[in-house]
């Protein structure tokens, strides 16, 4: 649900519900005073909305049976309003209503009902005054006295001496409407309030400011550098979005902070490997120089082998320096690409022959063998093709730890590609390792820093250059035995169109 509707809802439900329980509560609060009424006291159920708007003419009907009763008798035999036996048989009734009776005789009052209640209304209660018969009629004259909560049906009487007196029927109202309902109406808008308020409160609090303070917990914590949690939420809303964005960002930002330390490691560590790789020709240089300038070198072929070496130490240090601009280019995905159409076995015959001279003078075996058509081309970047075949070579050469050292280099055709095989019977390497060797900076021995040198991207080198040609590199090895770098290119195939 969205925020815009929850908030709708809880501002509807802030007027609406506390009205509606208070309602309720009245409802059933006055059928349960109703109900007490009409078992107590008889009052049909038809006359008990009447006390919710007018409770004086509700309770008005509790007597008005014994009014009639009463009148009948003064209309028809008034003396036996003097027979006590009576009169006490008829006060009974009324005792069961809340009610009493006053009897008065010219001035006085012959009968009173309830001697103590009597009191407050003696001074206070209408006269005689047969006004035309008014209170003969089926509609009692009623008096009401607020302040005593009592309500009285008065009929005027004629005795058969002559003598005038009134009868009164009290009735009391605070008896029949006891003040707990009041009280207990009070309480219960008091509860509905209370429960409506800590309702609202509560999805408030859910709904803003428990994703509020979520948020902010978690701004603290990235802020001090704690990217190891998460907020996400199931929620629908705008605070859930939110979240659910949030959270998508803190990943990201985690992403690239681990990112951004690897690579940090990686330079470190290639600035280490490069100034290592580096390091050693130099010295050598520095060496065979101070040779020839102390003399050491004091015939030609001395001459000549310082100075071959030193040449040999200087392309040593020019590869590396290559391999890392490549590497910063690889960094940046700006390597130059110049692809063109190859013959695939005009250009491996020059590799192989190129790669051969320097083979020999290791005292490494190279094998070639070609099993593709002689019409067979690719698309590529044959410099970079070139440094690929050679990297593979010089991993081989370096890791060779055998005196009968040999290379094979196999092309195959694979129909729609050709697929480059170079093996070595060097060391190999172990299974766990294979499915890394291709990542930068990746070594199988940590020693070798020292043993073989190298900057340890050469292979990471390799396979970026493969796949930017549209093609893929594996590797296959045993420890031992020797290494087998497998790659496969697509092969050109020129369209015709239909004639």
């Amino acid at each position: 649900m969205k925020l815009k509707t929850r908030l709708t809802l809880t501002a509807f439900a802030t007027v609406i519900l506390p009205l509606f329980l208070t309602a309720c509560a009245f409802i059933l609060l006055s059928f349960y005073q109703f109900n007490f009424i009409y078992k107590n006291y008889g009052i049909e159920t038809e006359y008990n909305y009447k006390i919710l708007t007018n409770s004086v003419q509700a309770f008005s009907e509790l007597t008005r049976d014994s009014y009639h009763t009463l009148r009948e008798v003064i209309l028809n035999d008034p003396d036996r309003l003097k027979d006590e036996d009576y009169l006490e048989e008829f006060n009974s009734t009324l005792t069961s209503k809340s009610s009493y009776l006053i009897l008065k005789v010219n001035d006085d009052f012959y009968y009173l009902g309830d001697d103590n209640d009597s009191e407050l209304l003696l001074s206070k209660l209408p006269a005689f005054y047969n006004d035309n018969g008014k209170d003969k009629e089926d509609n009692p004259r009623d008096f009401y006295f607020g302040e005593e909560q009592r309500l009285v049906k008065k009929i005027d009487i004629t005795f058969s001496d002559g003598s005038t007196g009134v009868a009164y029927i009290i009735t009391k109202l605070s008896s029949l409407t006891p003040a707990s309902y009041l009280i207990n109406l009070l309480i219960a808008i008091t509860f509905i309030l209370i429960i409506t308020s800590v309702y609202i409160t509560r999805e408030t609090y859910k709904s803003v400011v428990k994703p509020v303070r979520k948020l902010s917990d978690a701004m603290q914590k990235i802020s001090a550098g704690n990217l190891d949690f998460s907020i996400a939420t199931d929620c629908k809303d705008e605070f859930g979005l939110l979240c659910n964005n949030f959270d998508e960002m803190r990943k990201r930002l985690k992403e690239s902070t681990e990112t951004k330390v690897r690579y940090d490691t990686e330079n470190r560590e290639l600035i280490s490997n490069i100034s290592h790789d580096l390091k050693t020709p130099i010295t050598a240089i520095k060496g065979y120089v101070e040779g020839i300038m102390d003399g050491v070198a004091d015939t030609p072929e001395k001459m000549e082998k310082y100075i071959k070496t030193i040449y040999n130490k200087a392309n040593e240090m020019d590869r590396l320096i290559n391999e890392l601009t490549l590497y910063s280019k690889i960094d940046t995905n700006r390597i130059p690409y110049n692809f063109h159409r190859i013959n695939v076995n005009d250009y491996f015959n020059d590799c192989v022959e190129e790669i051969g001279l320097d083979l020999e003078a290791k005292n490494i075996t190279l094998n070639y063998s070609n099993y593709v058509d002689s019409s067979t081309r690719i698309i590529a970047d044959p410099e970079q093709l070139r440094r690929v075949i050679s990297n593979i070579v010089n991993n081989s050469v370096k890791y060779m730890d055998k005196p009968g050292g040999s290379i094979e280099i196999r092309i195959q055709d694979n129909g729609y590609s050709i697929q480059v095989e170079i093996e070595d019977n060097g060391k190999g390497i172990a299974q766990k390792d294979l499915p890394n060797i291709f990542d930068r900076f990746f070594r199988t021995d940590a020693s070798r820093n020292s043993s073989q040198g190298g900057s340890g991207i050469g292979l990471s080198i390799v396979k970026k250059i493969i796949e930017d040609h549209g093609g893929y590199i594996w590797a296959t090895s045993k420890e031992g035995s020797g290494t087998t770098i497998h790659f496969v290119l697509r092969k050109y195939q020129e369209v015709l169109e239909n004639e």
